[in-house]
């Protein structure tokens, strides 16, 4: 099998994309898409996102010390896609897009209504990383629709229908391949 050798580069993929949403201590609220996340932690669970150092969103993250991951579904790959290229310095992404900010439980930053899963998390540490800053953030409340969990109360990839972002494109998810532990089954 031939392969090509490739600069460094951002090649881990696909990705989960993200509508992260933050606001300020005047009670100002952002949306801001992010596709560099990732779960760190199972205990306490923690999830990192990475946040330029210019982005509208990056100082009212650092203000407040909170923010919350909202994973859209396929039906607001439109929504997650305008949130990554329109800054709130010059939108109102709430407003523009007719979304529901909901009142965290947890933090002050408030909770996407139309996405069917929500994270609220608290900082805990910010690493300067170069182009970007890892905020890890502990997760200290989850919040889903019953429209998809399965009958265990478990999330529910199928009904879910979350998308995922690679090479600049929206992607949605496919079949399943096998739960943990499938290759011990011979």
């Amino acid at each position: 099998m031939s392969k090509k050798l490739l600069k460094p580069s951002t090649a881990l993929n696909p990705v989960p994309a993200v509508m992260i949403s933050c606001s300020n201590l005047a009670g100002e609220n952002n949306i801001i898409t992010i596709a560099w996340v990732g779960t760190l932690c199972s205990e306490p669970p923690m999830v990192g996102i990475g946040v330029r150092k210019s982005r509208f969103s990056y100082d009212m993250i650092k203000e407040t010390g909170e923010f919350v991951v909202n994973v859209p579904g396929e039906n607001m790959a439109w929504a997650t896609d305008f949130c990554g290229t329109n800054s709130g310095k010059n939108v109102d992404k709430f407003g523009e897009l007719e979304l529901t900010p909901i009142p965290g439980q947890k933090v002050k930053a408030p909770l996407i209504a139309e996405c069917p899963i929500n994270l609220e998390c608290k900082v805990t540490q910010v690493l300067e990383l170069g182009s970007h800053d890892l905020f890890v953030g502990e997760i200290i409340a989850v919040h889903a629709e019953d429209e998809i969990l399965d009958d265990d109360g478990r999330l529910s990839m199928e009904k879910a229908k979350l998308i995922t972002y690679g090479s600049g494109v929206y992607w949605r998810l496919g079949q399943p391949l096998g739960s943990t532990g499938f290759s011990k089954n011979k």
